[in-house]
């Protein structure tokens, strides 16, 4: 602990924001860095806490006080050490993870808690600046190939554990790009691809050989990996979306939210887009179903395309301001959150189903609705959803983003090929070593946890790694990730 009054002293200090008038005319990221001292002075704030609770917030187990410590202290070569021990891309969770970190963090009982993904930004950012991160590849090779389906934050976080291991890996992406939703499902306001892409860079400096435009299952049988492999990681997440199943769902301008993402992702990088298959928000009324981080990142595009209005409808009803009683620190603050999407604008609004959708000459026009209440609770706690009569409205929109969530992974193809079986929720099932019901076949990441953070499938992917280290040299001296246990 570099300085016992430091959380005394110090408020939170957050990266500055550019303005947002101006931050919306472009689709680069938006946060200003800290001076030097000011990353200094928010390290300091750390008590260093005699039970760090940080720990268990983070699925990673990231070390946060050291690290907060060494930045305070100014040793910023070893905080970058420090957090490589258990992070792999710090600079994706510096910038795209929620933080249940510091939902955890000891100082939210009754304060702000400390900025600790900010900080690992600053410190991951200065190691690449510097020069400090340089391929490591391992200096001996144990001759056994691994095969991963998926370069998304768990196929690549197992990559990278598995060759600085010594094995061979070989990592198949069916998209033409490496890094899965991080390069093309992430806005680049949120994450730059180049800062992917530098990683990718180091990968493969490394040894790891990528092969992307391949499906496996199709282009690649699923028994050839399982028979050319000393094994096989599923990384290929849960790429099933929840359908609006009502009248007029067949109407053109009613995408699913990744579709308008990876879209606008891609002409970003100078693709061409055909105008037929263009999805743009500009000078439209738009309405986005879902309100978390997909409907946010939804909403931020649209605002840079130049919507005239965007509504973001969400099923569920407001969250409270503050904790309530049922919601103690240190669990997952259930309260309101405002994204930077957000605070650029659009219309927020709570407690809606759609009931249809119309529209004229093929083309959605209007959106109808109802207002929820909720009944009482079960004996679970749980309400049911009430139709409230004569709340029945209608929004004018030229453009309607589905962003509801995802189901579960593909369950045809690979995975009918391999035989591997699947749990209640259609992800597929795993041991505590990430084994499937296949020996030798593996899986991690959203495809066997479910729609969920980055950091999770990160941690997944690490858990992954270290399950198939042991199972193909009969032990590993891999970090096993408690969390994911």
């Amino acid at each position: 602990m570099g300085k016992p009054t430091g959380f005394k002293e110090k408020r939170r200090q957050t990266q500055p924001r550019i303005p947002v008038a101006e931050r919306i005319r472009s689709s680069r990221e938006f946060y200003r860095d800290w001076t030097e001292q000011e990353a200094r002075d928010q390290g300091s704030r750390c008590m260093s806490c005699s039970v760090p609770f940080c720990h268990t917030g983070c699925p990673l187990g990231n070390l946060i006080p050291d690290w907060n410590d060494l930045v305070y202290r100014g040793r910023w070569r070893e905080a970058l050490a420090a957090l490589h021990s258990t992070n792999n891309f710090p600079e994706f969770t510096g910038r795209i993870c929620p933080a249940p970190c510091e939902a955890s963090c000891v100082l939210a009982i009754n304060e702000e808690p400390v900025t600790i993904e900010q900080i690992e930004k600053a410190i991951v950012d200065r190691g690449w600046k510097e020069g400090w991160i340089t391929p490591q590849p391992p200096q001996t090779r144990t001759g056994k190939r691994v095969a991963i389906v998926g370069s998304g934050p768990a196929g690549l976080a197992a990559a990278q554990q598995l060759n600085r291991a010594g094995h061979l890996v070989t990592v198949f992406e069916r998209d033409d790009r490496i890094g899965g939703l991080l390069r093309l499902g992430i806005p680049d306001f949120k994450l730059e691809k180049h800062i992917v892409e530098r990683r990718v860079d180091q990968l493969t400096a490394e040894g790891i050989t990528f092969r992307t435009g391949v499906t496996v299952g199709s282009d690649v049988a699923a028994q050839t990996l399982v028979k050319e492999y000393a094994a096989v990681l599923l990384a290929g997440g849960s790429t099933v979306p929840r359908d609006l199943n009502v009248e007029g769902r067949d109407l053109k301008d009613v995408h699913y939210a990744m579709d308008y993402l990876k879209q606008q992702n891609r002409a970003n990088a100078g693709e061409h887009i055909d105008p037929a298959e263009k999805i743009t928000a500009e000078g439209k009324r738009v309405v986005i179903l879902g309100g978390g981080d997909t409907g946010a990142d939804c909403l931020g595009t649209a605002h840079r395309q130049g919507a005239e209005i965007v509504h973001q409808f969400e099923l569920l009803p407001e969250p409270p301001k503050e904790r309530r009683p049922d919601n103690p620190w240190p669990q997952w603050p259930l309260v309101l959150t405002t994204s930077a999407a957000h605070e650029e604008g659009g219309v927020r609004d709570y407690d809606i189903v759609t009931k249809r959708l119309s529209g004229s000459n093929g083309r959605v026009e209007r959106l109808h609705a109802v207002r929820l209440g909720w009944g009482p609770p079960d004996d679970t706690g749980r309400r049911s959803p009430l139709e409230i009569p004569g709340s029945e409205f209608e929004v004018e929109t030229e453009l309607v983003l589905l962003a509801m969530g995802f189901l579960h992974p593909e369950p045809g193809g690979m995975l009918s090929e391999l035989g591997v079986e699947l749990d209640a929720r259609g992800n597929v099932k795993t041991d505590e070593d990430k084994m499937t019901t296949v020996p030798g076949v593996f899986a991690a990441g959203d495809m066997a946890r479910g729609q969920s953070l980055v950091v999770w499938a990160m941690a997944e992917g690490r858990e992954a790694a270290r399950g198939i280290d042991q199972y193909i040299t009969g032990r590993s001296f891999l970090p096993r990730t408690l969390t994911t246990s």
